[in-house]
């Protein structure tokens, strides 16, 4: 008998050590120093729920922060007042000549509307707004995530669930909130309301204007959030060709923001929600 036989078992087939699971906060600081070794080592654990939904709702409990933030600016608040009566006064301005109404009946309708805004902008108002944000918010992220979900399961044929779309999009988040954190402390600094830190809010160009609406585009954030979200469904989703994500993802972003911006051309009344 050999000296190699004579060892124990445990000697002789040499066991390799598990690696072992990320902490929650772990993947946090993973999504912006390694996102793609972070990825790669969750596609190996059982999706976990908080780390999609604790990111996720942390962004919007951020954004409401935000909104009554830059809402309780006078300056602000003044800006935001203005672009909501604007659609307003130009549509009973139109009724005025018309014939419809008369210019003191639409004078009426116009200080009835500014004295509802003013209420909505109370503590009720605060309130319907973040249930709006949290409900609206939680809906579309989970169509969305659907949409991705499908598309990588039917048209990619990989291996995955909708979990898997969920924890790359949730994690994610978290980029989103280091911009909105931003977009809220350059709007206070400005006195002029943000929703991003693209170009065109920088360099205050209309977005509603093709020119501004491809400047938008030029938004660091997020570049930055698309192209983690691509590698980490590549990771996720053990993609063998990975170009085909980024197309999709920074493809889809392209041509709904295109969608969106023609809707709001044809259609004026949805620039109250741009």
């Amino acid at each position: 008998m050999s000296e190699f036989e004579n060892q124990p078992q445990s000697e002789q087939v040499p066991i390799e050590e598990q690696e072992p699971e990320l902490s929650h906060s772990d993947k946090l600081v993973g999504v912006f120093s390694e996102p793609g070794k972070t990825f790669a080592s969750i596609a190996k654990f059982p999706i976990k729920t908080i780390d999609w939904l604790l990111p996720v709702l942390a962004m919007f409990v951020v954004v409401i922060i935000s909104q009554i933030i830059m809402m309780g600016n006078p300056q602000i608040k003044a800006e935001m007042k203005q672009k909501q009566m604007e659609p307003i006064e130009k549509q009973l301005q139109e009724q005025v000549d018309k014939g419809t109404i008369t210019k003191q009946q639409a004078e009426e309708q116009m200080q009835t509307m500014e004295d509802q805004m003013d209420k909505m902008g109370g503590t009720i108002g605060k309130v319907f707004m973040a249930i709006s944000i949290l409900v609206i918010g939680f809906i579309a992220y989970l169509v969305i995530a659907g949409f991705y979900f499908l598309v990588i399961k039917f048209i990619f044929k990989a291996d995955g669930t909708y979990k898997h779309v969920l924890v790359t999009t949730g994690l994610t988040s978290y980029i989103g909130i280091i911009s909105m954190v931003l977009v809220t402390i350059f709007a206070l600094f400005t006195g002029k309301m943000a929703r991003d830190v693209s170009a065109a809010t920088l360099f205050s160009v209309d977005a509603k204007t093709f020119v501004g609406f491809l400047l938008a585009k030029l938004d660091v954030f997020s570049i930055w959030m698309y192209f983690v979200i691509a590698l980490g469904m590549t990771k996720l989703f053990n993609a063998g060709d990975s170009k085909k994500y980024y197309y999709f993802i920074f493809g889809t972003w392209i041509v709904w923001s295109f969608i969106v911006f023609f809707l709001m051309k044809s259609i004026p009344f949805l620039q109250n929600f741009a």
